[in-house]
Parts: structure tokens; sequence; C-alpha cells
């Protein structure tokens, strides 16, 4: 079961949503955002915008004459999502705790595949048998996600996926497990992770006001990257000293946790006019997202980057290549580090406005720490770099959700969210089968360092293909 298959694997991502430039409460149908200022009460009293634009530019000069007052607080992460909205509180908490047990079975599933049967192929062979579900239910997802209510989809396959969990926890305990249960369970998680994230990634906008969104694209990201670097190491300890039962029966209990939370949430029903799921209504949504080269630009850069920088599959390879089959784990959780960084020192990000030449910077910065760290001979090196890599993810990954969630209009927000499950699970598949490719015909160091140019001239291929992308403005509103 892949980590993040939970109520609040919202993206930051990764994985991390027009034009809609307010929060659900401009919409009738919906609550008001729980603690969040309501700025429709003035618009529908026929404020001048003029003014309204004023007080806004005072506020933000208030806010950056006090951030130059307070340096080391303007880093800190912008808790303003958190204190302003029960909703996110809920599902922040649900991540946190659900994320855990996720990893949990992350590592315990491929332990188990190899104790039945000592095949490096046959663990291989989980990336395959997932991937077709996610991209079909992927798309559906996005579409059932803009016709029912998203409470009940997240709650229901959160659900589902505690009866997987449960269904490993019961194979475990049989006197010989069975192998077929565990790529059917993979198969179907995969699946429910394809229905369920696009409601995730559609609820942000509606329980955090515009201007908090990229706050709260870097909180989402710092509660995945702890996961992913506690969630692992943690894991390794529960099976080595407890067994894989402890770590699929601690998986439920989490699920249970999450469940909760998510029923605490409040209603998102879908608009009175939206249609059921279809083909068509998938197309409209594909059509809507190629009409808005912005957003194109950003799908199509995050899969570039991870298409020809993302070497973890030749990772055990590069530590002996350096003489240092020890630093194996580090290289794994050094991205992670990085991210996590970034994420703990997010506070200039709800500063930035130009969001779309943030993700172009990011992701070519991503590219030239990644080539770097082929070029070096030095595991700390490597290490450093990998670290800065990551970092450089965790940036592009909030300019790219908060461009998402500033401009998809409601009514389109989870089809869309479906495309971009696609364009940042799709990348890190087809990645580590380029990495690897390269490695088999020359080395682990020219997989590395040739990815991260590759990776550096696509980034610049597409921005200058897709000018819409580094002229995004978040002050600028987004076409109708």
């Amino acid at each position: 079961m892949a980590p993040g298959n939970s109520v609040a694997a919202a993206v930051p991502a990764p994985g991390s949503c027009g034009p809609v430039t307010t929060t659900d409460a401009d919409d009738p149908d919906t609550a008001p955002v729980p603690g969040a200022k309501d700025d429709t009460k003035d618009d529908t009293r026929d404020v001048d915008a003029k003014n309204a634009g004023k007080a806004e530019d005072a506020d933000a000069g208030t806010a950056v004459r006090a951030a130059r007052r307070r340096p080391g607080r303007a880093l800190l992460p912008d808790l303003a999502p958190w204190h302003g909205s029960r909703d996110f509180r809920l599902l922040w908490i649900a991540g946190v705790v659900t994320n855990f047990g996720s990893f949990l079975t992350f590592v315990a599933l491929p332990v188990q595949l190899k104790d039945l049967t000592g095949s490096a192929a046959a663990v291989g062979a989980i990336g395959a048998v997932e991937l077709v579900p996610l991209v079909v239910f992927g798309l559906y997802g996005g579409a059932l996600a803009d016709a029912v209510d998203r409470k009940l989809l997240i709650n229901a396959t959160e659900a589902a996926q505690g009866l997987l969990a449960a269904c490993l926890l019961v194979n475990t305990l049989l006197p010989r497990p069975v192998l077929w249960p565990l790529y059917v369970v993979a198969a179907l998680s995969s699946a429910l992770t394809g229905l369920q994230r696009p409601a995730l990634d559609a609820v942000v906008p509606r329980i955090v006001p515009r201007d908090q969104l990229a706050a709260a694209a870097a909180l989402n990201s710092l509660r995945w990257q702890v996961g992913a670097i506690a969630g692992p190491s943690l894991a390794g300890l529960v099976i080595a000293w407890a067994g894989l039962g402890w770590a699929y029966g601690a998986d439920c209990v989490t699920f249970a946790v999450s469940l909760g939370c998510g029923l605490g949430l409040r209603r998102f029903p879908a608009a009175h006019d939206a249609r059921p799921p279809s083909l068509r209504g998938i197309a409209e949504g594909a059509r809507y997202a190629w009409s808005r080269k912005e957003l194109l630009g950003t799908y199509a850069i995050d899969l570039a980057a991870m298409f020809f920088a993302y070497p973890v599959a030749v990772f055990p390879f590069l530590a002996d290549e350096l003489d240092a089959p020890w630093s194996l784990g580090l290289m794994y959780a050094a991205g992670s580090v990085g991210s996590l960084l970034v994420s703990v020192t997010s506070g200039w990000s709800s500063r930035i406005r130009r969001h779309g030449r943030m993700v172009v910077l990011a992701a070519a910065g991503w590219g030239l720490a990644m080539a770097v760290a082929g070029w070096c001979g030095s595991v700390w090196l490597v290490l450093l770099f990998l670290a800065v890599a990551g970092g450089c993810d965790m940036v592009s990954g909030i300019g790219r959700a908060t461009m998402w969630n500033q401009t998809i209009p409601e009514s389109l927000r989870g089809r869309l969210a479906g495309i971009e499950l696609l364009s940042y699970s799709l990348g890190p598949q087809l990645g580590q089968v380029r990495a690897g490719g390269v490695a088999a015909a020359g080395s682990a160091r020219l997989s590395v360092w040739s990815g991260g140019l590759a990776c550096v001239a696509a980034v610049g291929l597409l921005a200058a293909g897709l000018p819409a992308l580094l002229a995004y403005d978040a002050g600028t509103p987004p076409p109708a």
C-alpha cells in the first residue's frame, strides 16, 4: 500500500487545486470557512473595490513591516490555515496519524514479498500492478469528486483502505501466508488512492482562504515529509522487533483514527447542476487544462523533472560505486530531509506572487542538484546535493499546489486534481525505468548526472514554449 493512502494525503506532493479567486464563503451552496475572514459581505454590500484593494495593500504592508522586524519568525511556517479552519486541522491531524501507518505498510509489503519469494522481480512487480489502477481510477476519481459529496467519497475510500490493511494482517497471521493477496491488495489500494486523492486535493480551496493556500500547501508538505522520514525508520524497527503483523495492525489502527477525523468534517456537496461522472466530463476537464497554458506548464515540468531526474532506483548501485554501501539509507532519506527543511522555513512562500517562475526555477534547481550529485565522487557531497534537490522539489511543489488551488473553478477541481495526480505519480514511475536503463548501459553516476542535465534542458524548453507559466501572477485574476 503506497504511502499517503489516507484522509489527509492532499498535496503539498507530491503530493500536493477557472477561475476562482475566493474561498467557499463566496458560494451560496456551501458554508463559510470557520474562522476565516469573510470578504463576501463586503462584496454583497457593494463596497468599492478600489478601497478594498487599498485596505488589502495596507494590510500587506503591515505584514511586510512586521516580518522585517522579526526576520527569524518570517521564516517559520505560516500557521494561519491551522488557526483559521477546523476542517484543515482535522485533515492535517488525520494525515500525521495515517501517514505513519501507511509508511509501515509501505515498508512491510515488499519485505513480506521478499520473504515469501526471494525474488527482486517479484518485489518490483508491485509497481506494475499499482500503475494501471492509479491511472484509470485517478481520472475517474476526479470526475467523481465533482459529482458527489466529497466528504462521503473521502470517508468511504478511507474505510476501504482500512479493510485492505486488515486483509494484510489476516493473511500474515495465517500459518502459511499466501502470495497473491499481496498483489491484489496493492492494486486495490492504488485504485482507492486514485478515487480518493482528487477529492482531497479539491477540498483544500473550500476550507482555506485564497491568500492562505501557499501556507496550506507548505503545512501539508511538512506533515508528509515528517512521515516520509520517521515512518520508514520506525517501520524497520517494528518489523525487526515485533514482526509484520504488528506493522499491519498499527496501520489498521491509524486508518480508524483518520476515519474518525474524516467523519468530523463538514459536508462538501457537489453543485446542484453537477453531472454524473462520464468520459465526456473527464474530457471536459482535459480540455480546460489544455486551455490553461500556465497549468499545463506545471504538469509538464513536473513530469519532465521526475522522468529525467528521479534516480531512486539506482541508489543501491550508486552507493556501491562510491564504496559506501552504508550510505544507502541516507541516500533515500536525504531528499526528504531537504524537503523538510524547506517546509519548516516556508513562511516566505506566502509572500510569493510569481508562482510560475517559482516552479520553473525550483525544477531547474532540482535537475542541477541531481547533476552535481552524479558528478561528485564524495559520498558526503552526494548526500548534500540530494538534500538540496529535495528542497528544490518542495519549493516547486508549493508553487504548483498554490497555482492549482488559486485558479481552478470549483466545478472542475476534482477532474483537474485527477490530472494532477497523474502528473506527479507517473513521472517517478517512468523515471525509475529511465534511471535503471541508463545505469545498466553505463553506470549509476552516469544515470544520475545525465538525467539531471536533461531535466534542466527540458525545463528550459518547456518554460520557453509556455510563456504563460512565467507570466503567471497571483495578483492578476485568472481567465474566465
